[in-house]
Order: structure tokens, then C-alpha cells, then sequence
């Protein structure tokens, strides 16, 4: 990606946060040390978001740029895909919340009612200045080209091709889980993280209860849910499950699966209250995981996924 370059009037695709966007390159600059305004040298991008005001217009380096091609466009849309689904999630979740608030008394008196209405109307309008001053720190995952293309890969074969990731994956997420761990520990004082003996068995606790919450509410497409719905009975609430045997997604499904909710996290960190240096440490920790997924591609991601029968679309488009 270093490699490449880009020029004035461009149209490009531009990362902003966990989404990417098209946009046009205004101008060009190289920083180095005494010029750099993020404390990144190099090439620089002075770049507009179609359809944004121009106060949206920024420098960045060549990592949030790519070229605007079809594998690019379909790993725009696979991201999209994501966040749509996890918006649709929150706004359900929050839709309950409130309901649930008024139900216990938060709309009781006349205050209540109107205030709240007349605070959301102008929340809106003032809700950005307030983001800004209780914003956490950007949560900034560096997805290695590989993993963007497969990425793209994944997306096409579901939403395109009609094709499914047969469960249950081998390895599954617990496992890959576990065997990251015993990657970063075998490498004793020479790894770069921080404190792994202490905080990766927390960190790997918690990325597993993300997988969990996440995948049936945000991580899956439309044409997955009929086999979604299907592992939920044969390994959660079937009759033939006994109680106690029942077995969490991240038993269940792979990599694949784990990779969109990686590339996800930034947006679900971003609505948590997880504290500044935890966002921190977790970056750093998803960083060095896609970069040994990559390493273990081979082993870990499917090599072909599963042609779905005539029966099962007919379902999933009912």
C-alpha cells in the first residue's frame, strides 16, 4: 500500500473512521519531522468527501487511501453492510431502552413529556459539539491488505454468489482465540504489547463476549439467518440440547465471521464506555491479531464456501 501513490484530482476512496468513503485529492504534501501535523511522515493527502461540506475536508496519509477500483467499491459496500446492521441493532436496543424508561416513570407529569420532546429536537443540533468533547480515542485498526481482500471475498460470496460458510468451522473462534494467546506468550519479552501475561487472557475473555453478543445482531447477512436460526436449534434450544450442553457462537463459527467483527470494533468500542487507555490497549492487541491471522490464513479461513441449495434461498428470501 506504501507503494502507491496518488494525484491532484483524483478520485480515490478515502478511510473516515471504521467506513469508507469516496473522495477527490485536492492537493499533495510530504511531511517529515519538522512539518508533520498527526506525527506521521510521508506522502500526505489534502482530500474533499463527495457530498460533505468543505469543513470536512482534511490531510490524510497514504494508509487511509485506496484506489478507486471494483475490489475497492465491493470492500466499501461489505463495510457499509456491517454498519448498517449494527445501527439497526443500536436503534432497536436504544428504542427499548427508552421505552422501558418511560414505562418506569421517566415520562410521569406533564415535565416530563414535553421536556423530553423539546431536548430532542434541539439535541440534535447541538449533539456534535457535545461528541466532540466527550469523545473517546479513534479506535484505528490497521487491516492488512490480505484480510481486506478475503473480506471482499466473503461479502461476494454470500450477498453475490449464494454461498454459505458450512458450519461448524474448525478451527472455531474459541480456538482461534486460544491459539493467538499462545502465539503473543511464546514470544516472552520480544513481543511489543503490553503487560500480555496480565491483560491478554481479559482481552481474549472479551473478544469472545463480543463474538457472542455481536454476530446474531450485527454481523450477519440476510441470506445467513436461516442457517443461523438453525444452529441456534441444533446447538441452544433444540430439544434435543441438554441443559447445560449448550454451546456459544464463538463454538460454532470461524474466522470468517470473526474477521467482520474485527474490522466492526472501532464502531462498537465507539458506543461503549470503555475509558481512553483501554481503547488503547485493545487497538494495539487487534492490530498484532490481524497480523498473525494473516500469517495462519491458510489454516484458519475456509477455502471454499458452501453452494446454498434451491430450498434453502427460497427461505432466505421469504
Amino acid at each position: 500500500m506504501s507503494a502507491q501513490t496518488f494525484t491532484v484530482g483524483e478520485r480515490v476512496l478515502c478511510y473516515h473512521g471504521p467506513l469508507i468513503y469516496e473522495a477527490k485529492v485536492l492537493k499533495t504534501d510530504t511531511w517529515d519531522e519538522s512539518n508533520t501535523q498527526s506525527g506521521i511522515v510521508g506522502p500526505h493527502y489534502y482530500v474533499h468527501y463527495k457530498g460533505w461540506k468543505q469543513t470536512w475536508d482534511e490531510w490524510v496519509d497514504v494508509s487511509r487511501l485506496l484506489k478507486f477500483n471494483e475490489t475497492n467499491i465491493a470492500l466499501q459496500k461489505a463495510l457499509q453492510s456491517q454498519s448498517q446492521a449494527a445501527q439497526a441493532a443500536n436503534a432497536s436496543s436504544s428504542k427499548a431502552s427508552k421505552a422501558q424508561a418511560a414505562k418506569d416513570g421517566g415520562g410521569a407529569g406533564g415535565r416530563g413529556g414535553l421536556g423530553g420532546r423539546k431536548d430532542g429536537a434541539r439535541g440534535t443540533k447541538r449533539g456534535r459539539e457535545e461528541d466532540e468533547g466527550t469523545r473517546k480515542p479513534e479506535m484505528k485498526l490497521n487491516v492488512p491488505e490480505m484480510l481486506k481482500v478475503l473480506l471482499v471475498d466473503d461479502w461476494e460470496a454470500v450477498t453475490k454468489n449464494n454461498q454459505l460458510v458450512g458450519l461448524p468451522r474448525k478451527p472455531c473462534v474459541t480456538e482461534i482465540l486460544e491459539d493467538f494467546k499462545q502465539h503473543v506468550l511464546s514470544q516472552g519479552t520480544s513481543t511489543q504489547l503490553k503487560d500480555p501475561k496480565i491483560l491478554l487472557p481479559t482481552i481474549i475473555a472479551g473478544l469472545q463476549t463480543y463474538f457472542d453478543r455481536a454476530l446474531g445482531a450485527n454481523l450477519l447477512y440476510r441470506f445467513e439467518r436461516p442457517q443461523y436460526a438453525e444452529i441456534r436449534k441444533k446447538f441452544v434450544t433444540g430439544p434435543k440440547v441438554q441443559v447445560g450442553q449448550e454451546k456459544e457462537m464463538s463454538q460454532i463459527y470461524g474466522a470468517e465471521h470473526f474477521l467482520r467483527m474485527l474490522v466492526s470494533l472501532p464502531q462498537m468500542v465507539a458506543s461503549s464506555s470503555m475509558d481512553g487507555e483501554s481503547v488503547s490497549l485493545l487497538r494495539d492487541y487487534v492490530n498484532e491479531l490481524l497480523q498473525w491471522m494473516v500469517q495462519e490464513k491458510d489454516r484458519i479461513f475456509v477455502a471454499e464456501y458452501d453452494s446454498a441449495s434451491i430450498a434453502y434461498q427460497n427461505i432466505s428470501r421469504s
